[in-house]
């Protein structure tokens, strides 16, 4: 009977992939949110997701003029981003590895 219940406890496969695709949002969520901060133009600040088996890539884009303030000096801005977006999708324990792309 107790090997049952073990059984029945286990979550639904259909339930966790909706879960995973919520924190998919959320960083992307999140990623917006920084990008808008740091630039003068808001409006500009497109963020799109390419999901893959394996990997999940967030492509930034912001205006051109932008394009200083979220790479920063020697890149240290752009580094800093990828470090809190690593940092999140450890904490929601993602099995998908997260890439940070800014593209023009």
């Amino acid at each position: 009977m107790a090997r049952r219940i073990i059984q029945d406890s286990r979550p639904d496969p259909h339930v966790s992939i909706n879960v995973l695709r919520a924190e998919d949002r959320e960083m992307k969520e999140l990623i917006e949110y920084i990008a808008k901060s740091l630039v003068d133009q808001p409006d500009a600040v497109k963020v799109t997701e390419v999901e893959g088996e394996s990997v999940s890539v967030i492509e930034l884009s912001v205006a051109k003029e932008d394009m200083g303030k979220i790479i920063g000096k020697r890149g240290k801005t752009a580094i800093a981003i990828r470090t809190i977006m690593n940092a999140a999708s450890m904490k929601q324990k993602q099995k998908n590895r997260t890439i940070l792309e800014i593209v023009e």
